[in-house]
């Protein structure tokens, strides 16, 4: 796992697991990664905060913070994109690549990833 920033890792100790999965990137030079309550993070997961400018790649864009709610699984090879919010209890399938944030209690997969089930809030 490589941590760019620190600083910049807001996490709840019920998580600290998620740092002990292999190949896992959190690119946060200058914007806060926020991780939840009991979140589950498979290896080479990619959380980036800060994209390069399409226009000139020697230049960045600004960065966003990137917030996973309580409850999350993110699965093995997703990648997280700049700004992104998951509400709780989201979980995001293997490989999918998230560039829109989701209100939580759903399940999201794909290029881009999008809701694919919904998790009925009362479910346990």
């Amino acid at each position: 796992t490589r941590i760019s920033n620190g600083r910049n890792l807001d996490f709840d100790v019920s998580s600290l697991n998620v740092f002990q999965q292999p190949g896992c990137f959190y690119q946060n030079y200058e914007a806060v990664i926020k991780i939840g309550k009991n979140v589950h993070i498979a290896g080479n997961v990619g959380i980036i905060t800060q994209n390069h400018n399409p226009e000139n790649p020697d230049e960045h864009l600004p960065a966003e913070s990137v917030i996973i709610g309580d409850h999350c699984w993110i699965g093995m090879n997703a990648i997280i994109l700049p700004g992104v919010v998951l509400g709780d209890h989201t979980t995001v399938g293997a490989g999918a690549v998230v560039t829109h944030s989701v209100d939580g209690h759903c399940v999201i997969a794909g290029n881009p990833a999008h809701i694919i089930k919904k998790i009925d809030k009362n479910e346990k």
